[in-house]
């Protein structure tokens, strides 16, 4: 009796409980306008809270309602939420409809199909009312005059394409006409803007480098050396000192120098005419330097440029104070 009686409490408490969980089940049906003029939509809304555990099936809405009076233009896909309870969810579907005759018309319930743990049950939702006007017509002031249109403001968006238009065509002319003035003076109608040009120093002393790490006096090239040697110089003295060295030959590079005591110190002319006097002895009498002098040309060279070269460049950065620079701080260089 005692097992009997426990087993009727289990299943009356499940009865109970499955009652409890459909009494949560609600489906609901609104519309978000009761009242419309005709051929005006509106929405009708088909929702329903379940438990996240329960399958549910909405209906299938015909394309008319009431007998065709109520038109349905289009449907929306199902839309799920959470609702305030965790454990349950709400899904609602939207559909667009109209109507073309005035009156008060019924949308009926609508059946959603749910499964409860392989239970099928059915829960409707409520039924809705849609009141369609007409449009009123008074007639008592007898027929009145069309009103003709009113000229509407212009807007930004409607000039725009002017604007952008006068702007284009502007733009055709002015490179029409850039572009016959360059070519009356032979010029390209694009041109790359001209590099900046690097100071003289630096030219000499980056050709004085490449002269350095070939080192082609030690290969039997002696006159070539000599030969590149002072045309690096020479760029140097006529970009640096306005000396006209590259049309000049050793001693008239040397007078004008002498014309100028001003642009070089004694000892910058003395390592100058060294270089100038033995290359010209390498490349026309035929003279074979010893390896010192091939090595205290160019050690010359590199102390003439950095010594001659502009004061700004040689002033110590950040003190502002104008003291150039000593002898001692000047990069010996070693040839090997």
């Amino acid at each position: 009796m005692k097992l009997r009686l426990k087993i009727i409490l289990i299943l009356f408490a499940a009865v109970l409980a499955g009652q409890a969980q459909a009494q949560r089940i609600k489906a609901t049906a609104s519309l978000d306008s009761a009242n419309i003029l005709i051929g005006d939509q509106v929405k009708l809304f088909l929702e329903i809270e379940h438990p996240k555990s329960v399958s549910v099936e909405f209906p299938q809405v015909p394309d008319s309602i009431n007998g065709g009076l109520i038109e349905v233009l289009g449907r929306s896909g199902i839309d799920t939420f959470e609702a305030d309870d965790e454990k349950f969810m709400k899904q609602i579907q939207a559909y667009t409809i109209t109507s073309f005759d005035s009156g008060s018309y019924r949308i009926p319930p609508y059946w959603f199909k749910i499964n409860m743990d392989g239970n099928i049950d059915s829960v409707p939702s409520n039924g809705v009312t849609l009141n369609v006007y007409s449009m009123q017509i008074d007639t008592t002031k007898g027929p009145t005059d069309i009103k003709m249109p009113y000229g509407a403001p212009l807007t930004l968006k409607e000039v725009t394409p002017y604007i952008l238009g006068v702007i284009l065509i502007g733009a055709i002319i002015f490179f029409l006409l850039y572009s016959i003035k360059r070519k009356k003076k032979n010029k390209p109608i694009f041109a790359r803007p001209p590099k900046p040009k690097q100071p003289a120093h630096v030219v000499a002393l980056r050709e004085l480098d490449r002269i350095k790490a070939e080192k082609i006096w030690q290969k039997g090239k002696t006159k070539q050396y000599y030969s590149e040697l002072t045309d690096a110089l020479r760029i140097y003295i006529e970009d640096r000192f306005a000396i006209r060295a590259m049309e000049q030959v050793t001693d008239e590079i040397l007078d004008s120098f002498r014309a100028q005591k001003n642009l070089l110190s004694d000892k910058n002319f003395a390592n100058l005419s060294q270089i100038l006097q033995v290359a010209d002895l390498v490349k026309f009498a035929k003279y074979t330097p010893l390896p010192d002098d091939d090595n205290l040309s160019l050690v010359n060279a590199y102390f003439f440029v950095n010594e001659t070269k502009k004061e700004e460049q040689k002033k110590v950065e950040g003190k502002g104070t104008g003291e150039e620079k000593n002898d001692d701080n000047i990069e010996e260089v070693e040839i090997k």
